[in-house]
């Protein structure tokens, strides 16, 4: 195997099914052949070709293609469209073979079939996309009130809620459809340019066949040929890093979440989901790992794609072939991870007990901020800081709750009553705008993508 993507055993692991299907040989061809009948049309409608040839193209079809002739013709000449050619001229009458690639350049049937590939993997991703999104939207839902230590820099940091971080996974999310909106007429162009971009061969029908081609695969137009003009596709391929990359917090947290000194998450409920093969006490977080490698093989993918987007001139010379061995991987490895992430959003199993007795098993030192500015609110705040310093330090060394310690500490500094000593113990009463924060996160829409979930 080349890849583990082009392996039987662990291709399932990397990708998905419907996503690598849209990038197998056979899917390939058909797109080649569909840009070909599409531009016979084109042709015709604009009266380039005769319409009696493009009626005999458009009946061609990818299935009467041999594959091996097109493997032959690629390690000849570096590309498949020559053979592809051939084959197609097979299934025509000798007055209309001619007119097979009319006017077009390899690059042009090459590009454009990409760019079909990727429409076809647009629509599944945006789909997968809004299916995550709902299931973290009723996660966000269920666990507003769980609650849950926030950490920051991997320490115990302030009370949050369970609800909050998946609000948190949720929220980039809907900013990923938008951006997908945004990038797709960008993307989703035809490319036609002949030869070197001028389209000569065509006269001063270029332009109309151009945009007669586009129609006809319902692709956009651009303002001019872009065969050296990779921007597209390398937009493209920054979202793909973007979406795995938050994909890959979503599971980053939770395999920490679930180590066993904190046990506040597990994947599912599926028994032998994750296991060891010699230590049965395991259930290893392996779906979380596997979108963490699919984000960061993809931020390095990422990096060989903007290089290939350095050509030269108006053709370029190993560009292209960079990108050939970069974006389709990038491409399954985001299925991947979108179907891996469908899966742990869906089935997140969540220990609220054990994430409150973390909270109350390091002594509730979480509370400290809420203990300062509640005792700022009757001494000097420095004062106040150092005596919850102070108490911090006896709360963990001598085991001891903190806002217990911080109540015997301050002694007869208060007056009865001016601080709530039992409220203040309590981390769901140091929640800030927690509620609120969630509530802006669930109205679900995005300004270009509208509703989500």
């Amino acid at each position: 195997m080349a890849t583990p993507l082009d392996s039987i055993i662990f291709g399932p692991l990397f990708g998905a099914e419907e996503i690598n299907g849209l990038f197998s040989d056979q899917t390939y061809v058909r797109r080649l052949a569909d840009v070909e009948i599409a531009l016979a049309r084109a042709e015709a409608f604009v009266g380039v070709i005769p319409t009696a040839a493009a009626e005999q193209i458009a009946a061609v079809t990818a299935d009467k293609i041999d594959v091996a002739a097109l493997t032959k013709g690629t390690l000849r000449s570096g590309f498949p469209i020559i053979a592809l050619v051939q084959e197609l001229r097979k299934q025509v009458s000798a007055d209309a073979a001619p007119y097979i690639h009319w006017g077009a350049t390899t690059q042009d049937i090459m590009d454009t079939a990409s760019v079909l590939q990727l429409r076809g993997a647009i629509q599944i991703f945006d789909k997968r996309i809004r299916e995550i999104a709902g299931h973290l939207a009723v996660l966000a839902e269920k666990h507003r009130t769980t609650i849950l230590a926030g950490r920051t820099h991997s320490q115990q940091a302030l009370p949050i809620t369970l609800g909050l971080k998946a609000a948190g996974w949720l929220a980039p999310l809907l900013r990923h459809v938008e951006r997908l909106a945004e990038i797709q007429p960008r993307l989703l162009v035809v490319q036609f340019g002949g030869a070197a971009g001028t389209l000569a061969a065509l006269g001063g029908s270029g332009l109309a066949v151009m945009q007669a081609l586009a129609n006809e695969l319902n692709l956009g137009t651009p303002a001019m040929p872009w065969h050296t003009q990779r921007d597209g596709f390398v937009e493209f391929g920054g979202w793909l890093s973007l979406i795995t990359g938050s994909l890959a917090k979503m599971a980053q947290d939770v395999i920490l979440m679930a180590q066993t000194e904190v046990a506040e998450v597990g994947e599912s409920a599926v028994e032998g989901r994750g296991g060891s093969s010699t230590m049965p006490q395991k259930s290893n977080p392996i779906t979380s790992e596997l979108i963490v490698a699919a984000a960061r093989m993809n931020a390095s993918l990422l990096s060989a794609l903007h290089n290939a987007q350095i050509h030269e001139h108006e053709r370029g010379t190993h560009g292209w072939q960079v990108e050939w061995l970069t974006l389709p991987q990038m491409v399954m490895l985001t299925g991947g991870a979108l179907k891996h992430a469908a899966y742990l959003a869906k089935n997140l199993q969540v220990d609220a007990a054990a994430m409150l007795s973390n909270i109350t098993r390091a002594n509730g030192v979480i509370l400290a901020e809420a203990a300062v500015f509640a005792l700022a609110k009757a001494m000097a705040r420095p004062q106040a800081e150092d005596l919850v310093k102070k108490a911090c330090v006896i709360a963990v060394s001598e085991n001891k709750p903190l806002i217990e310690t911080v109540e015997k500490l301050a002694g007869d500094s208060f007056r009865e009553g001016e601080v709530d000593w039992q409220a203040l113990a309590k981390p769901d009463n140091y929640l800030g705008e927690t509620d609120n924060i969630i509530d802006r996160v669930l109205k679900g829409s995005t300004k270009k993508g509208g509703r989500v979930f």
